[in-house]
């Protein structure tokens, strides 16, 4: 019996051992916690933060990621960033989408529509592998809630690139990043001083636009945020008020009974 419980504590000692070296080797660095503006009972999106969001996925993320649950007409919804429709028209007609076949079975190429979806960077996930050694860019549509850390993690992702320490080699086509699970990735970075020149004259720093694009793809997670909360604090706000005169209804009937 003291063999057994020997060997077993053993076991169990090489056991937490081993765990604890798997977490270490795949550890990933707290996020940073920005103060977003959608968080809280009451939080709302930036309209001028979106707007800019979509800038920076068009001009920066679109050549690799795709967004194939928006639509173009997604860009004027309340809501959302809020574009006029001549505005989302324009940004639309700037993308090219495949129109029906003609009387000759041809298909040729047209501009974008309000009712066409996002247009992809490629024509499909081998052409993807192909472009990037291998690796299949994410489709980014509900990528803040398909990652542990939402919000927070997309954003330190985004701003986490440093120089490897000695002791970490790098394969080709690997990346830095403090913030990635094993702190390495297959995307370079992509947000460097001035990588875009905002329309609306914000200086574009990296924590600009990183907060910026995390923001928009914030909201293409979930495009409904502003009209739930409104439903949620609307019932909380009936349920309290009712919840008084029920109150005083139940004292009012019961007074003559003390």
């Amino acid at each position: 019996m003291k063999i057994s419980k020997n060997l077993f504590a053993t076991f169990l000692l090489l056991l937490c051992f081993s765990i604890t070296q798997l977490h270490a080797a795949g550890e990933m660095k707290e996020p940073m916690h920005p103060d977003w503006s959608f968080e809280g009972p009451l939080g709302k999106f930036e309209r001028a933060s979106l707007q800019r969001g979509y800038q920076v996925y068009t001009e920066v993320c679109s050549g690799c990621h795709s967004m194939n649950l928006l639509s173009y007409r997604n860009l004027i919804e309340e809501g959302g960033p809020e574009f006029s429709e001549s505005q989302a028209k324009a940004m639309a007609a700037a993308f090219e989408v495949k129109a029906a076949p003609n009387a000759d079975g041809e298909v040729e190429m047209r501009p974008a529509i309000l009712s066409d979806k996002f247009v992809s960077p490629y024509e499909n996930e081998q052409q993807g592998r192909a472009a990037n050694g291998g690796a299949y860019p994410p489709d980014l549509s509900v990528m803040v809630k398909a990652r542990h850390g939402g919000a927070d993690y997309l954003y330190s992702l985004l701003l986490g690139y440093v120089d490897a320490p000695s002791d970490i080699k790098l394969d080709d086509g690997v990346y830095y990043n403090e913030y990635a699970k094993g702190q390495k990735i297959a995307m370079p970075q992509v947000l460097y001083e001035d990588a875009v020149v905002y329309t609306d004259g914000t200086t574009a720093t990296p924590e600009q636009m990183a907060r910026d694009v995390t923001m928009f793809l914030t909201w293409a997670a979930e495009p409904k945020l502003e009209a739930r909360k409104r439903i949620g604090f609307k019932v909380i706000s009936y349920l309290l008020i009712l919840s008084v005169l029920l109150y005083f209804t139940n004292r009012q009937i019961w007074k003559d009974t003390h």
